[in-house]
């Protein structure tokens, strides 16, 4: 049997989990074990369906679960879901014909699996007509028979009890639960809360559990109240207000509560409400579907509650802002480029205000390191751009935005196309249209990608040395100019492309006064580079991780890049000459002087780490470009813009930063 923590007084409640496992879902319990660990929690509620112990092979599903899940925490289960068969309806909302019988289940898997736990849930719900038909029901008679019978029982083998969570959380019935003489033999009343999301009204939970404590102190019960389900659906992309929920949990006058879960429901399964009858059902994970770590999630892992708590105070006003000179918006300003703009702007003295929905992860720490270096002078505010709402307030007072929010992988838009359409094409239409509503309409920058010119399958090449280099002089001496043909090929061409064309045609036809850079590949610190993502970067992690490089292709592949200094320095050309760039794009990157080809990345990161990275070749991915280059003479003659950081001192300047940083740092010691 395993004992309980006592938390010292004043502290808050423990906070756990609350999982509930798809029958005989094996890899999923494997996942949540290694994700428990991670968060180092230490209670953990899940369901054990009496239905799904009636199947076949019920027992032995159960026989895995329950001992696997007590190797990291103490257990609640919840005991609930009517057998078909023994209902008085074919349903596990159903009342059982006989109503001992729940209470001689309990009995059973106290017997079976009494070991592993000192508490038994009794039932999810119960006010909730999709867990309880009332119905059937309607005086609750046949449910306070039921429970109060096994609750009564569950006192007899010793085990303390807890009454299915209450949802909505509701005096009256809990009045009713008295009053039909349930509650003799319950020591914990369960409530469940859903700020922001199912619940209609949130007085705020400190004064709903002081209307339940005066319920129980009206009956002169000595039971403690837990929050046996709470959490907060991502649904509208919105991570940060998971954070300002759960840290709403850590002060309050409770023992325990348990969050809402850790990875949202697969798409393809049906929740209690039926197949995405409702969208928020399949978004309350810590973590996406596709397994990846939510901003909760991330700090939980990383910092401890404390770090959750500090996060929950990020987004704060800040007063007087648009009157502290001319104020610049940055979309996606925690990213890798956002943060470095939003660095040099501040450093300059000038006002900023960053929207991000810090969904990529390491964005936070970014966001940290800003808030470290400029407190108080700049304004984060936690949006997403595919929501329009959100946006038209953020643009009072601007008069540049810096619109660098983002899908940046081809791969990902190949895996996800709706995805990559909201975000970058759909997001771009909202923001344009929020900032043509201002009375002063903004100045909009769009950073664009040299994907809108496809695969250039055109393009003649010859091998030389370990780079291709095209046959056209031209093309070799400066580069892929702007009366290129646009070819958007892959989703992300489509998306970005789409929006790239949108920007301009809205500063023809709509006012809204912009500039597109179409850019080759950036690099530097702050980037948290990924295979089809900030590749520079990537290689260089991989490489100080002692892990392997996969180049697709034959590395051959030549790239111009643009160290992040100089981008910077264009954007603020281009900000300080909207009026004459107005409505064109721009090919912006690191030109003919800074190319590079895959091998010689390499090379270089073996010069620089003393040692040759372990590489591993695999496929041509569909769309790859085998030359690019920027020609950036149009935007060199508007503006007199050149980059100054080479090749070879941009990537030890990033190798520098990377080795010292706290995010290589941290993957390291994991790895170790």
């Amino acid at each position: 049997m395993t004992t309980q923590a006592v938390r010292p007084s004043g502290e808050g409640p423990e906070i756990g989990i609350l999982e509930w496992f798809y029958f005989q879902d094996y890899d999923a319990v494997e996942q949540a074990v290694v994700d428990l660990r991670r968060l180092g929690v230490r209670q953990l509620r899940f369901g054990f369906s009496w239905a799904d112990y009636f199947r076949e092979e019920g027992p032995a599903w159960f026989d895995y679960l329950v001992p696997k899940l007590a190797e990291v925490c103490e257990l609640l289960p919840c005991f609930v879901y009517t057998p078909p068969s023994l209902g008085e309806q074919p349903y596990t909302a159903s009342p059982p014909r006989d109503l001992r019988s729940y209470a001689d289940f309990i009995d059973l898997c106290i017997t079976r699996y009494g070991r592993y736990f000192d508490y038994v849930e009794l039932w999810n719900e119960p006010n909730n007509i999709r867990e309880w038909d009332v119905n059937l029901d309607w005086s609750w008679e046949k449910f306070a028979t039921m429970i109060g019978s096994a609750a009564y029982w569950a006192h007899q083998r010793g085990k303390k009890t807890v009454l299915g969570g209450m949802s909505p959380i509701d005096p009256n019935w809990l009045h009713t639960m008295f009053r039909l003489g349930l509650m003799e033999h319950i020591d914990v009343v369960g409530l469940h809360g859903f700020p922001g999301s199912y619940d209609i009204i949130h007085e705020g939970w400190k004064t709903q559990i002081r209307r339940i404590r005066q319920v129980l102190d009206d009956y002169g019960s000595k039971a403690d109240l837990w929050i046996t389900e709470v959490g907060y659906p991502t649904w509208k992309h919105d991570e940060f207000e998971q954070i300002e929920v759960f840290n709403d949990l850590l002060g309050l006058p409770i023992e325990r509560a348990y969050w809402l879960c850790l990875q949202d429901l697969p798409s393809h399964r049906p929740s209690t409400a039926g197949y995405h009858r409702d969208p928020r059902d399949y978004h309350f994970g810590l973590k996406t579907e596709a397994g990846q770590e939510k901003l909760l999630f991330r700090i939980w892992a990383e910092q401890g509650q404390e770090g959750v708590r500090e996060a929950a105070g990020w987004a704060q006003p800040v007063a007087g802002l648009s009157r502290r000179g001319e104020l610049s918006l940055i979309t996606g300003g925690a990213g890798f480029v956002g943060s470095n703009l939003a660095d040099r702007l501040l450093a300059e003295g000038k006002p900023v205000r960053i929207i991000d929905n810090l969904s990529r992860p390491g964005v936070e720490r970014n966001l940290e390191w800003l808030r470290s270096r400029h407190h108080g002078k700049f304004e984060f505010v936690p949006a997403d751009l595919r929501n329009p709402f959100a946006l038209e307030p953020v643009m009072e007072g601007v008069r540049t935005v810096f619109h660098l929010a983002a899908q940046v992988a081809v791969t990902t838009s190949l895996e996800r196309p709706m995805e990559d359409f909201q975000i970058n094409l759909q997001g771009t239409l909202n923001l344009l249209e929020a900032a043509r509503r201002q009375k002063q309409v903004p100045n909009v920058i769009f950073s664009s990608t040299n994907k809108v010119y496809g695969s250039l399958p055109d393009v003649g090449l010859e091998q030389v040395g370990q780079r291709y280099l095209p046959v056209d002089d031209d093309l070799r001496a400066h580069g892929v100019s702007e009366q290129r043909m646009l070819d958007f090929h892959s989703p992300y061409g489509c998306s970005k492309g789409g929006a790239d064309q949108y920007i301009i045609d809205y500063a023809r036809c709509m006012g809204v006064p912009s500039v597109v850079f179409r850019m080759s590949c950036i690099y530097g610190p702050r980037q948290f580079g990924t295979e089809d993502q900030g590749w520079v970067a990537h290689f260089l992690i991989r490489a100080l991780k002692g892990e392997p490089i996969t180049l697709y292709g034959d590395g051959m592949q030549v790239r111009d890049i643009l160290f992040v200094d100089d981008l910077i320095d264009a954007f603020q050309l281009a900000a300080a000459r909207v009026p004459e760039l107005v409505g064109r794009a721009f090919n912006i990157g690191g030109g003919p002087a800074n190319t590079v080809s895959l091998l010689e990345v390499v090379d270089r990161i073996a010069e620089l780490q003393g040692a040759r990275p372990n590489i591993r070749f695999a496929d041509w991915r569909p769309g790859d470009q085998r030359y690019y280059c920027s020609d950036t003479r149009a935007f060199g003659a508007a503006t007199g813009w050149a980059p100054r950081v080479g090749v070879q001192q941009g990537i030890a300047r990033l190798n520098e930063w990377l080795a010292g940083s706290y995010v290589i740092q941290e993957q390291m010691r994991r790895i170790a």
